[in-house]
């Protein structure tokens, strides 16, 4: 009788440890899975948010410039420049008195408009609008990359910045890119920006005055179409 109470009481334990060994299992799926829903929630608030900006982003589309395209049919918007500098800065990369990192470059002139969303497109030689143009677009700044997950809209954000305080060899040839891409236009389609603003030669030289130390051969560029627009009457004499 008391081998069987023993053998009784060893298969008892054994189940219960077996038991045991169950529910710790299921518990732990449990957490598991808990922690896999969490984050699948995570992954998918951040994407959803993604989603809104780029969706938000589209409306750069319809922020018309002064600037004619090529062909003088029509203004460009904030998009297609945005899209022909981050070109140009992959092919005069090699013009430029520093070294600077392509990608970068190509991710701030791609975002460096984006707060015109909100702040509207500020003309170049528009003098009343430029003494309000960094308070509407820092507020611009603040809610359209807040609409990003906080790491991406801060790296943004950043960029952003970067570019506004044109110091970083980046933000130089980004500035350096942003202000040769109109004067080509204004060049292909015989300055017809220039002539609906009435421009003259010392604006262009005074906005890119601190191009020189970012490309010699680039400011020789723009000096040289300068020159040939004066000469034809498009661009006015000093």
């Amino acid at each position: 009788m008391q081998k069987r109470k023993i053998f009784g009481t060893e298969v008892f334990l054994a189940f219960l440890s077996a038991k045991c060994v169950t529910i710790d299992s299921r518990e732990n799926e449990r957490e598991m899975n808990t922690v896999e829903g969490e984050g699948r929630n995570e992954e998918r608030e951040r994407l959803e948010k993604q989603i809104q900006f780029i969706v938000e982003a589209d409306k750069v589309k319809n922020i018309f410039r002064q600037t004619y395209l090529a062909d003088g049919r029509r203004k460009e918007n904030d998009a297609e420049h945005s899209w022909h500098l981050a070109l140009m800065a992959v092919l005069l990369k090699e013009h430029m008195n520093e070294d600077a990192d392509v990608a970068r470059v190509m991710i701030m002139v791609l975002i460096h408009d984006l707060v015109e969303i909100d702040a509207g497109d500020t003309y170049a030689y528009d003098e009343k609008g430029a003494q309000t143009k960094r308070e509407r677009e820092v507020k611009a700044a603040e809610r359209i990359f807040g609409i990003l997950p906080e790491d991406q809209g801060r790296y943004f954000r950043e960029l952003w910045e970067e570019f506004e305080a044109y110091e970083t060899p980046e933000a130089k040839f980004a500035h350096l890119l942003d202000n040769f891409q109109p004067i080509l236009l204004n060049d292909a389609s015989g300055g017809k920006s220039w002539v609906e603003h009435g421009v003259h030669k010392s604006q262009p030289m005074k906005r890119n005055e601190r191009i020189p130390g970012t490309s010699d051969i680039i400011w020789e560029k723009m000096q040289e179409i300068f020159e040939k627009h004066v000469e034809n009457g498009i661009l006015k004499a000093d």
